[in-house]
């Protein structure tokens, strides 16, 4: 019986992780004594030991280079970013190394790149980025935002079950604020879709802490939630079966609306679902600046509840 936090869920996914199969490991900064920096490894340290809990320094380039190496070895390692921000300073070892290695001589590379993203708790620039925009063009890598409980755990599972590279997104802001609880532990596919919410006006394709805040936007409207889940495949005949029941698509991220992933899912929609739309599909996301610190500006900065229902009354009465 499980009963906790979303940030809860991703340690349990670890523990139970590690318990099934020997090979599979965590290392970052601090994630030994220390339990991480919000706590994710709390506890994995006087389970499992120094050996498959791994201390690291201060240099992301060494922590994923060094999981690479794992993984290219028959391991199964989870290398823990303290801040997703920084997993840029990586992004090489990523994206021209662990996503093209099956690629580029049939090596598969079972790596899982984790850590916290986003904004909402006053972290500003460099603390509270969406990262997901500078990896999403790399093939072979798979990216993953969860948005629930259940899928902190369940995509975890499923990311480190994984042959090949997968960028782990987990959105600080839910960390402590989500609750849920189960006997059975839950399961989820990567590559695959959940509707929060069925509709009929139009869909909000989203993912991450935005699907909480449409659901809270929608909650007394005829109007679709499709949980993305998963950047890196996207599920989309999920996707398309929404817009074509609702014919009307508003796109909501987290992550900036210009040149970000929400481009790539609204081309998409407008190129396999154009002889559905009776609207042209919209977009919604955080302003072109860097994330503010002070909290009147990062609420400014973020989409709101009020700027998602009138993005909506302008896509239904278009």
């Amino acid at each position: 019986m499980f009963n906790g936090t979303y940030l809860e869920a991703i340690n349990l996914a670890l523990h139970d992780a590690m318990e099934a199969d020997a090979r599979v490991f965590c290392l970052g900064q601090d994630v030994g004594h220390y339990g991480g920096a919000f706590q994710a490894t709390a506890g994995l340290f006087d389970r499992f030991g120094a050996e498959r809990v791994v201390d690291m320094p201060i240099a992301e380039q060494a922590i994923a280079g060094s999981a690479i190496g794992a993984a290219l070895m028959d391991r199964r390692p989870v290398a823990e970013f303290q801040f997703m921000d920084f997993a840029l300073l990586a992004s090489d070892l990523i994206c021209n190394f662990a996503a093209m290695t099956d690629w580029r001589w049939g090596q598969p590379c079972p790596v899982v790149f984790r850590g916290p993203a986003g904004a909402g708790v006053g972290g500003g620039p460099y603390h509270s980025q969406n990262p997901e925009r500078h990896f999403l063009g790399s093939p072979g890598l798979k990216v993953v935002a969860p948005g629930t409980v259940r899928d902190a755990y369940a995509l975890l599972r499923a990311s480190i079950e994984d042959e090949g590279p997968v960028l782990f997104l987990e959105h600080k802001f839910l960390y402590r604020r989500l609750k849920d609880s189960w006997d059975a532990a839950p399961v989820a596919q990567l590559g695959e879709a959940a509707l929060r919410k069925e509709g009929g006006q139009a869909v909000i394709l989203t993912y991450g802490a935005m699907q909480q805040r449409a659901l809270e936007a929608v909650a007394n409207l005829d109007v679709a939630v499709l949980d993305l889940r998963t950047l890196a495949p996207l599920d989309l005949d999920a996707i398309a079966t929404q817009v074509k029941l609702t014919h009307r698509a508003l796109v909501l991220t987290e992550a900036q609306r210009t040149y970000g992933p929400s481009a790539e899912i609204a081309a998409h929609v407008s190129e396999a679902c154009f002889s559905w739309l009776d609207a042209p599909v919209m977009r919604l996301g955080s302003a072109d600046t860097p994330t503010p610190a002070a909290p009147g500006l990062e609420s400014a900065f973020l989409p709101s509840v009020e700027a998602i229902r009138k993005a909506l009354q302008d896509l239904v009465s278009y």
